[in-house]
C-alpha cells in the first residue's frame, strides 16, 4: 500500500515536473540545459513563497494603514494635550511665585506697620504713666500729698474691660505668627491704657462732682476754651488689609476710643489742676462764717454772704488755692485790699480784707504761693479772710471745694 502510494506520488511529480531541456542557439552552435524535476520543484516552491510573501505584505500594508493613522492621531492629540498641560502648569507656577512674592512683601510691610504701632502704643502707655507721675507732682502743692487711693462715691460706676493677655503662642509659622503676637500685645496695651485712663477720669470726675458745680457747665467751658492733646496717627492706606485680616478699621476704632479716654482723663487732670481745691490760708485757721444766708454783722438783717470767712492772726499768710494769673490786686469796694486770681476754665478766686498784698496784676502764681497777709480792711469787723470762688460769674460754696480738695491734698 505504501509502495503504491509512493509510486503514484512519484508518477504525479514526474508528470507535473517532467524533465525539461532548454536550448540556446549562438554562433551557429546549439546548446541545451537540462532542468531536472527536482530543480523545477525548487523553482516553483521559491516562486510560490515569493508570491505569497508579496501578497501578505501588500495585504498587511493595505489593512494596517488606517489603524496606524488612528494611533498616530491619538498620539499627536496626547502630545498636544501634554504640551497644553505643561504650559498651564508653568503659567500656574509663575502666578504662584508672583503671588507668593506679593504676599511675602505684604506680610513684611504689615509686620513693619504692626511694629510701628507697637512702638507707638508703648510710648503712649509710658506717656500715660508719666502723666500720672506729673499729676502727683503737680498736685503735691505746698507740702501736701496726693491721696491716689481715696474712694470717691460720687464717681460713675465702671465696667472693667477684660484684659487680653499677651501671649507668645506661635500657632502658625512665619509672618502670621509674628503679626498675631504683635496684635495681642497691642490689644493688651490698649486695654491697659484705657483702664488706667478711665480709672483716673472717674476718680477725678468724683472730685469735681463734690464741688457742686454742674459738670455739664464745666465740660462746656473746658471744651470751649481748651483744645489740644497729643497727635495719635490712626489712619491707614489699606495696603495691608489682606495680610492683617482687614483689622485696620477695628484697630483705628480702638485707638480712637482709647485716645478719647486719654483726652478725657487729661482734661479732668487739667481741671483738677486748675480748680481752687487748696486751702487759701497757709496756717491753721477757723471758719468764722459760712457761705449763704446770714445776719449781716453791721445791719443785723438777713443778707447773702457770697463767700467764706476764715480767721487766724494779723498778716497770716493768704495763699493761692490753685495755680493761676492775678487779674486784680488793689482796693475793692466792700472788700478793702483784695486779690483776684484767674485759674482758667472759668474759675476765679477772690481774697478780701487783706492787710497787705504780695502780688501785682499779671503775676503768675502757683498753688500755695502767698498773695497777701490776713487783715481787716474794708467792710470788716475783725481780722479774717473773706474767700470767694467764682465760676462763670456765679459764686459757689468754698467749703465744697475744700471738701473736694481733701480727696486730693493732705497736710
Amino acid at each position: 500500500m505504501a509502495y503504491e502510494l509512493k509510486t503514484r506520488a512519484k508518477t504525479l511529480f514526474e508528470k507535473v515536473f517532467p524533465e525539461r531541456q532548454i536550448y540556446h542557439r549562438s554562433g551557429g552552435s546549439v546548446r541545451y540545459v537540462s532542468v531536472s524535476p527536482f530543480q523545477q520543484a525548487m523553482f516553483a516552491t521559491g516562486a510560490t513563497l515569493l508570491a505569497g510573501w508579496g501578497a501578505y505584505a501588500t495585504a498587511n500594508v493595505v489593512l494596517r494603514g488606517p489603524t496606524m493613522n488612528l494611533q498616530s492621531d491619538a498620539a499627536e492629540r496626547k502630545i498636544a494635550r501634554l504640551e497644553r498641560w505643561l504650559q498651564m502648569s508653568r503659567a500656574k507656577e509663575a502666578a504662584a511665585l508672583s503671588l507668593l512674592e506679593e504676599k511675602s512683601r505684604a506680610f513684611t510691610e504689615a509686620t513693619n506697620e504692626f511694629e510701628r504701632r507697637h512702638a507707638t502704643l508703648k510710648s503712649l502707655l509710658n506717656a500715660l504713666k508719666g502723666d500720672e507721675a506729673v499729676e502727683q507732682h503737680a498736685l503735691h502743692g505746698n507740702g501736701g500729698i496726693v491721696l491716689a487711693s481715696s474712694t470717691i462715691e460720687e464717681a460713675d460706676a465702671r465696667q472693667s474691660r477684660a484684659t487680653s493677655p499677651i501671649t507668645g503662642r506661635m500657632e502658625v509659622a512665619g509672618f502670621r505668627a509674628q503679626i498675631d503676637q504683635l496684635r495681642d500685645e497691642q490689644n493688651a496695651f490698649l486695654d491697659e491704657a484705657e483702664d488706667r485712663a478711665v480709672e483716673r477720669a472717674e476718680r477725678l470726675r468724683g472730685v469735681l462732682s463734690l464741688t457742686g458745680v454742674s459738670m455739664g457747665r464745666v465740660m462746656d467751658q473746658a471744651t470751649a476754651t481748651q483744645l489740644g492733646g497729643p497727635l495719635i496717627e490712626i489712619g491707614t492706606d489699606g495696603a495691608h488689609s489682606n495680610a492683617i485680616d482687614d483689622d485696620s478699621g477695628e484697630f483705628s476704632t480702638r485707638v480712637r476710643e482709647v485716645a478719647a479716654r486719654l483726652d478725657e482723663a487729661r482734661l479732668f487732670e487739667e481741671l483738677i489742676h486748675a480748680l481752687p481745691l487748696g486751702a487759701p490760708v497757709g496756717v491753721e485757721y477757723r471758719e468764722t462764717s459760712g457761705y449763704g444766708k446770714r445776719r449781716d454783722p453791721f445791719t443785723g438783717r438777713l443778707a447773702w454772704h457770697s463767700g467764706m470767712d476764715m480767721g487766724a492772726f494779723r498778716n497770716a499768710p493768704v495763699v493761692a488755692s490753685a495755680p493761676g494769673k492775678v487779674v486784680f490786686a488793689g482796693r475793692k469796694s466792700g472788700y478793702g485790699r483784695a486779690v483776684e486770681v484767674d485759674h482758667g476754665f472759668g474759675f476765679i478766686t477772690r481774697y478780701g480784707h487783706l492787710a497787705s498784698i504780695s502780688v501785682k496784676k499779671g503775676d503768675i502764681v502757683t498753688l500755695g504761693e502767698k498773695v497777701g497777709g490776713m487783715g481787716t480792711t474794708g467792710r470788716s469787723t475783725g481780722v479774717h479772710l473773706h474767700y470767694e470762688v467764682h465760676f462763670r460769674g456765679k459764686t459757689y460754696d468754698p467749703q465744697k471745694f475744700l471738701r473736694a480738695g481733701r480727696h486730693v491734698y493732705e497736710g
